[in-house]
């Protein structure tokens, strides 16, 4: 009877593992992103400070992908870089069920890299979106720096790049925000 009982539990013991160690993991890494879903307000800051925007479009540490997705919708060439491999699946299925329903094109269709953001080049992208957290900015702005096309746009959600003056700012508190420009104008 014990053994009935046992190997259920140690199965489900094993699934559960397997599916939130992913979620875990990121607290345990030198600069810890956990995932938090944007909210709508978040969502629509975004797509305001990119207003007037096209082209090539990156979300760093994309979670769910509602960025990159909503990004696809507005035309964008949109990927996702996320390390959670649940997370890209659920944005993968979300992507192909839009894609169905006809509200996304072939030519915008959103992809999806599981990869980590510090390893992943920006230069290809006119368009860079971070949902970050305080500790990792310093960090990001020299990766910026780096790899930044010369035409390129940063819109930093949450958290302010600390050394770097914005071009605009757009909403208030959680939902701020920060649009800058890589033209030199308002980049340091």
């Amino acid at each position: 009877m014990e053994t009935f009982l046992i190997v259920p539990l140690r199965g489900a013991a094993i699934l559960l593992t397997a599916v939130c160690a992913p979620f875990v993991f990121p607290a345990l890494r030198r600069v810890c992103l956990p995932y938090v879903p944007a909210t709508t307000t978040q969502v629509n800051n975004v797509f305001q400070a990119l207003k007037g925007r096209s082209g090539s479009l990156v979300d760093l540490g994309s979670g769910d992908g509602r960025i990159v997705l909503v990004a696809a919708k507005h035309g964008f060439i949109a990927k996702g870089v996320e390390l959670n491999p649940w997370l890209i699946l659920y944005s993968r299925f979300h992507a192909f069920r839009e894609y169905r329903r006809g509200t996304i094109s072939t030519h915008c269709y959103p992809k999806y890299h599981r990869t980590d953001l510090w390893k992943f080049q920006l230069h290809p992208f006119s368009n860079i979106v971070i949902f970050g957290v305080e500790e990792m900015m310093p960090e990001l702005e020299e990766k910026l720096k780096k790899e930044l096309a010369d035409d390129a746009f940063v819109a930093a959600c949450r958290f302010p790049l600390p050394n770097w003056t914005p071009s605009s700012i757009i909403g208030s508190g959680i939902d701020t925000v920060w649009l800058y420009q890589k033209n030199g104008k308002y980049i340091l």
